[in-house]
């Protein structure tokens, strides 16, 4: 088996190393994003809900910068949200601000009932730039 390209962004490796993954895998010309959620640089959550979405997509641009790619080049986003009937209407206002412009990238919200002590957790595939 080929070695894992694995992308990780400055100063949180100990976290993933703590949780046992890796932050983003390049493979075939696409980079694949872990689930990012609004830790703060000690790992505990973001208590209220605005601050912790912010502090995701906060997270998730760091990943995707350090591999050389932006919020513009993801394809494919998976959100995973903690009671959405009450959460996802602010959740997606709060996203907006990190969306863009249109064409939107393909979305999937899924409601679950348990994210680690999380309300939201976004995961993306990104196409990195040639």
């Amino acid at each position: 088996m080929t070695k894992r390209d694995v992308v990780f962004p400055p100063g949180r490796q100990a976290l993933y190393d703590i949780n046992r993954y890796s932050p983003a895998v390049r493979s075939g010309g696409f980079l694949f994003v872990s689930g990012q959620v609004g830790s703060r640089e000690d790992g505990t959550p973001e208590p209220e809900l605005d601050r912790q979405v912010r502090r995701a997509f906060e997270n998730l641009n760091a990943v995707l910068g350090a591999a050389g790619c932006s919020f513009d080049d993801v394809v494919d986003v998976t959100l995973f949200i903690v009671d959405p009937a009450t959460h996802f209407e602010r959740i997606w206002e709060v996203a907006r601000d990190y969306w863009g412009e249109a064409p939107y990238p393909n979305a999937t919200a899924v409601g679950v009932t348990w994210l680690y002590g999380f309300q939201f957790e976004i995961k993306v595939v990104a196409r990195i730039p040639a």
